[in-house]
Formats: C-alpha cells, structure tokens, sequence
C-alpha cells in the first residue's frame, strides 16, 4: 500500500458519518460514570448488575473456558484471561499482526466444538495488506500464555482501501461443526451485492478454511464458494437458534434501519439497493418492500439502537427471559431483548445499563454477561437480584 493510502487509514470523514459522532459523544459521557454494583427493575423482576473486572481497553469478543474463566479480545489487538476472580492476564502471545484503527482491530474470539480435545481458539480481525485491509479469522492452540501454531485460516476478498470502517465480525460455530463469518463490506456499498467478492457476505467454512459442498454458490462461476447470504452492510451479531438451528444476525442499517434477519442459504438481503433507512446525507434509499425478490428483516429499529453480539438465552436462572433473543446495544446504551413466536418478533424490553455494550453472552452459570465498550471496558454479571425485599 502507498503512503498516501495507508494514511488515509487514520481518517474518519465523520461530517459523512454521523454515528460516529454520536457513538463519541455517548462515550464521552459513559467514561464519566462507570457501571457499579447496583439493582435494576426490569419487566421480569429486579436484576443485579456486578462488574467483574475493569480495566479493558474496548473489549470486543467474549468466550468462556470450560474451567469458567473467560477468553476476551480488546480492539488494540490484545487477547487475555479473566479468572472467576476478576484477575486479567497479561495479553496472550500469539495474537496475529492487525489494523487497530477505527472500526478495525482484534474482533471476535470462538472455541472449537471440540475445544477440549485440541483446545483450538479462533479470532477475527481486521488484517491489513498491500492492497488495503479486510477481515480475517486465524485460528491457534491455547497454551499456558500464547496461542500456538496460528494460522490464517480466511481472507475478506478483495481487500480495499479507504476508512477503516465496517469489518464485522461475529464467529459462529452451527451444529454441523461449520463456522459463519459475519463481515461488513467496507463502507463501499455496492460490492455487497457483488458475489465475486467477500464484502457484505455471511460466509460458512469448515474449521481448517475449506468451504463445505453444501454451500449455496458452490460450483458457480464467478461466485465465492464460501458464501452463505449477501447483500449485508455491516454485521456485527450473531447467533444460532437453539431449536431450528438457523443462523440469526444483528446488522447495522445507515441513518436508521437497523435490523434483525434469519439467514438462509444463498438469499440476498438487500445492501445497498434497499434500506429501512437513508442515507447519511438524507437521500433517500427504496423500502425492502419495494423490491420483494429480497429478503427482508424481521425487526428494523428507526432511530437506530446500534446493535452488536447477539445471544439467545436458553437458561432457567433469569426465568422470564428464557426463549428471549438479546441484544447489546451501543447506542442504546444497554440490552435489548426481544420476545418472540417463531420467528416472529412480539415485544422488546430496553434494559438500560448507561453504557455502550458490545456484546452480550449467556454464562454456564446463567448469568448474562456484557461488555462495555470504552477504554476501561468492563465485563459485567446480570443476574436476578437475591437481596430482601
């Protein structure tokens, strides 16, 4: 990449991108108050709300060992343990060469499926090359205090040039042992709905990169074989339905339109020729309606809520949220949680945290656990509140 380029990985044309403002100025504000123990009235009953440790510099991705101690990226590029104690490792070696610049950096972490035979981990994140930078996922051994053998097991392609905006990017094991990778595409529009390229796609591998038989392009000329669904902007959640198995994904809309949608193989979801919102400059952009041969959300939020990690909570401890899909909300500096029928949505609860959350994930404990996202992000416990009334 010429100087000239790669500078130009280090500025936000934010006059063009305004939820980049807004995004600083809630930030600003969360850094004056840092989440403390305390109790929150929800819907379902009082829950308690514990920090379980701080300090963390934008941490993006969560996974727990099955020990109960917690794997957790932060955005500078950083990969470290959190003991059920609070206590963080120092970072982990290992860690592939990154972009940690704007959106960019050290994304999602995920187990193997069979983390306890070969204690595989794999990581997401922005990787710069020649041409530019694009997601990647590489995967390693957890050791004592490095990750071994790492390897680039996927690239975004093409790589681009241009704001280091719109990676992703969520990593999803489903039933099968196959791995979804949510990306974005770049802030370029257009190639979204390109199928030659890996911008706005939700891809499906195996876990050593090869691309299952089964996928929906496979075999077709100037298609990507590792393609799953297209016409994606910005997807950033991701989880699989605990009894359908499907893949569900939270995904970023423009100046409004954010959504929820239930992926299926080989469907166009739209980016950029529809929206549920407009553009920055206030341009208009044609209702999913409008264009039926795409496959619309099944819930959009207009103002935005911002959504990122997703998760379905499947567990008895919190029992009015079981069967609930929640989401963490930067914006909406909380969890949204919806209830659902199928795959109907039928109501949301905000459940305020006067922070930016980043992602939301079910402990084996069935706590939720949230991250917080800033300098000095925290991992925080939600679970009922046990004090007498």
């Amino acid at each position: 990449m010429n100087s000239a380029a790669r500078r130009g990985f280090g500025r936000f044309y934010v006059s063009t991108y305004p939820r980049i403002i807004a995004a600083a100025a809630l930030l600003v504000a969360s850094q004056a108050s840092f989440a403390k123990d305390r109790v929150i009235e929800t819907k379902e009953g009082a829950l308690k709300v514990e920090t379980v440790t701080e300090g963390l510099e934008f941490p993006w991705g969560l996974a727990f060992l099955p020990d109960g101690r917690v794997l957790v990226t932060e955005r500078a590029g950083r990969l470290r343990i959190v003991e059920k104690d609070g206590k963080v490792s120092e970072p982990l070696k290992g860690v592939p060469k990154l972009l940690a610049e704007g959106q960019g950096g050290l994304l999602d972490v995920a187990l193997d499926p069979n983390f306890g035979d070969n204690r595989l981990v794999y990581l997401s994140f922005a990787e710069l090359g020649e041409d530019g930078a694009g997601t990647a996922v590489a995967r390693g051994k957890l050791g004592k205090d490095r990750l071994e053998n790492v390897e680039v097991i996927w690239r975004q392609k093409p790589k681009v040039e241009g704001r280091p905006l719109h990676f992703g990017s969520r990593l999803v094991f489903a039933p099968d042992g196959t791995l979804f990778v949510t990306t974005g595409e770049r802030f370029k529009f257009d190639p979204a709905q390109d199928l030659s390229t890996t911008l706005g796609k939700i891809v499906r591998i195996n876990p050593n990169g090869s691309v299952p038989d089964d996928n929906p392009f496979v075999g077709q000329k100037g298609k990507l074989p590792e393609i799953y669904s297209y016409g994606h902007r910005h997807v950033q959640g991701a989880a699989i339905h605990p009894e359908t198995g499907k893949l569900w994904e939270s995904e970023f809309g423009p100046l409004g339109g954010d959504e929820i949608n239930v992926i299926e193989p080989g469907k166009n979801y739209g980016w950029p020729l529809v929206s549920w919102g407009k553009h920055y400059d206030g341009k208009e952009i044609p209702d999913p309606p409008t264009r039926p041969e795409f496959t619309d959300a099944i819930k959009q939020w207009t103002p935005v809520i911002s959504p990122s990690g997703i998760t379905f909570y499947t567990a008895d401890t919190i029992p009015g949220w079981k069967g609930n899909l929640l989401i963490a909300g930067l914006t909406a500096q909380g969890i949204v949680r919806l209830t659902l029928e199928g795959e109907k949505v039928t109501g949301e609860e905000r459940i305020g945290l006067g922070e930016r959350i980043r992602n939301v994930v079910q402990g084996p404990d069935g706590a939720v656990y949230a991250l917080t996202d800033r300098s000095g992000g925290e991992i925080l416990r939600i679970s009922p509140d046990g004090s007498p009334s």
